[in-house]
């Protein structure tokens, strides 16, 4: 994803725990993104108002609590920035379908309900919006445009 929207002309920064994945990163993306060591337990050695955006992609749902890590996400926000989260992997989707599958490859249409509390969400000084992603096209082709989970109050 950090690929697609630097070639889109985002200027990217990642953060992982693992020095290892964010080696596996520099490879795909070279110099052209700031790659940082950083545990989301701990505080952001980043500026507030540093970010347009701040993508959380099959993160939050690794963290105990998500309070503090999003407590510690919206500050670093420019007004009016937003928090673009996923918590479901497709591969979760792809293993929960009967046999036969289909391909893990194919675009495929699927719904699901979840019912969730946002309290860690609004408590950190997030206002919630609906995102509903109606595209079959790859989900990088929605993101800059549409699919905001959370957004700065």
């Amino acid at each position: 994803m950090s690929a697609a929207l630097r070639d889109r002309g985002a200027v990217v920064t990642g953060i992982d725990s693992s020095a290892g994945m964010l080696e596996l990163a520099r490879r795909r993306l070279g110099d052209d993104a700031d790659l940082r060591v950083v545990d989301l337990r701990d505080p952001l050695p980043f500026d507030d108002d540093s970010f347009d955006d701040v993508v959380a992609s099959l993160v939050l749902h690794y963290l105990e609590a998500w309070g503090p890590t999003l407590a510690g996400l919206r500050p670093v926000l420019r007004p009016g920035g937003q928090l673009i989260a996923s918590v479901n992997h497709p591969f979760a989707v792809h293993v929960s379908q009967p046999p036969p599958r289909p391909s893990y490859f194919a675009n495929t249409s699927c719904t699901d309900a979840w019912t969730f509390n946002g309290r860690s969400f609004t408590a950190a000084g997030f206002r919630l919006a609906d995102s509903a992603l109606t595209t079959e096209d790859p989900m990088i082709e929605v993101i800059p445009d549409q699919a905001a989970v959370g957004l700065r109050a």
